[in-house]
């Protein structure tokens, strides 16, 4: 059993808030977090889960019920399949306000939840939950094996290259086939939709253009970006947007795609293992993506990520700004002795940063790279740095 960072925070926010939303990709762990809360409480917490018809009748008058229940705690599975109980839900919190009340799991951001955001203003905390990340997996002493597998538990503990394989097939087959129509109530094209996640997967890390994909796939821009909004609001894919600032230099505005999860990547590229990874063309942009999100996921709600382009040389793979002031600057280079290119010299110059990084695989001590620059492994970044730049 891995123990999931994320649990004793849910506590933490129970005796905050009315209700804290639990917010992530299908099968990366929600419900279990959630029953074993449940399991702690015994009869005080009840579970639903609202693909199940027979929970669904249990709250054909969910109002009713939920003014009436003797429960502490009312867990609520996929809430985006049923979308008309936030506002029951504020009217429920706003006749008797007492925190802890509602624990609220599902699969898609709230700004693509009809009435998510609006109805529980004030009276939720929305909580992204992830895969397993490098910290939960450390006492297991293999980071390759995460970055090649991803987080997802189903994938992570599979047993054998095998039933990895077979895990993301379905994964994957079930999510273009089912899930997101249930998600979003609307018709995908299963097959556009399939060929969409391998072009990102063959496209992890460049600039997003949805003119090029829209050739590819003979449909239209508009029908790209709403596909891959979906996919985002999915927690399936991530574009990470440029910063840029008042400067007489031309700079990139597009936002950069990456596929979240490094198993997904790996299986969507048709890498079966490792040793087949490190000899890959997309093993840098992989490794890339794999740092990227899991710094994202350590980041409080003061700091948020950014590339940084200039069309005349400076470049950053990743800035941390705080408000609008850039206090980070991160370069990750797949090497074990990586050197600093005109590049990053330039980017952090315009940016002006004074704490900045070279991130490398492996378990190398950190060491100075310049006066400004340390180069080190990615969970001495997690452990020791980002928390100290966070503060």
């Amino acid at each position: 059993m891995i123990t999931r960072a994320i649990e004793a925070y849910v506590e933490k926010l129970r005796k905050q808030f009315p209700a804290v939303a639990l917010l992530g990709p299908r099968q990366c762990g929600k419900t279990t977090i959630a029953k074993n809360i449940k399991q702690k409480m015994g009869d005080k917490a009840i579970y639903f889960d609202l693909e199940s018809p027979a929970d669904n009748r249990k709250l054909e008058d969910p109002e009713l019920f939920l003014l009436n229940t003797s429960a502490r705690l009312i867990i609520l599975d996929e809430i985006q399949r049923r979308p008309e109980l936030f506002a029951i839900l504020r009217s429920v919190i706003d006749r008797k306000r007492t925190n802890g009340r509602f624990l609220i799991l599902g699969s898609a951001t709230p700004e693509l939840v009809a009435g998510a955001s609006e109805s529980l203003a004030g009276r939720i905390y929305y909580l992204d939950a992830h895969p397993f990340s490098l910290p939960e997996i450390r006492d297991h002493r293999n980071a390759p094996k995460h970055w090649f597998r991803g987080g997802f538990p189903g994938a992570f503990l599979a047993r054998g290259e095998d039933e990895f394989h077979n895990w993301m097939t379905t994964f994957t087959r079930t999510f273009i086939e089912r899930d997101l129509n249930q998600l979003f109530g609307t018709s995908f094209s299963t097959q556009v939709m399939s060929r969409l996640w391998r072009m990102i997967a063959h496209a992890h890390g460049q600039l997003w253009n949805a003119n090029s994909f829209a050739k590819g796939l003979d449909i239209s821009p508009t029908t790209v970006n709403r596909y891959v909004d979906h996919l985002e609001g999915a927690y399936i894919v991530r574009r990470l947007h440029p910063y840029y600032f008042n400067s007489r230099k031309r700079l990139t505005k597009s936002p950069k795609i990456y596929i979240r999860d490094s198993g997904i990547l790996h299986f969507l590229a048709g890498i079966t293992d490792q040793d087949i990874l490190h000899q890959h063309p997309i093993v840098g942009h992989s490794w890339e993506g794999y740092v990227i999100e899991e710094i994202c996921r350590k980041l409080g709600s003061n700091m948020m990520p950014y590339f940084y382009r200039t069309h005349d040389g400076g470049e950053i793979d990743l800035v941390l700004v705080k408000g609008i002031k850039p206090v980070a600057c991160i370069e990750i280079k797949y090497s074990s002795s990586p050197s600093k290119t005109k590049s990053m010299t330039e980017g952090i110059k315009d940016l002006r940063t004074t704490h900045n990084f070279i991130i490398i695989p492996g378990n190398d001590a950190t060491w100075k790279m310049s006066e400004r620059v340390l180069v080190c492994n990615l969970q001495e970044f997690l452990d020791r740095y980002l928390p100290a730049l966070m503060k």
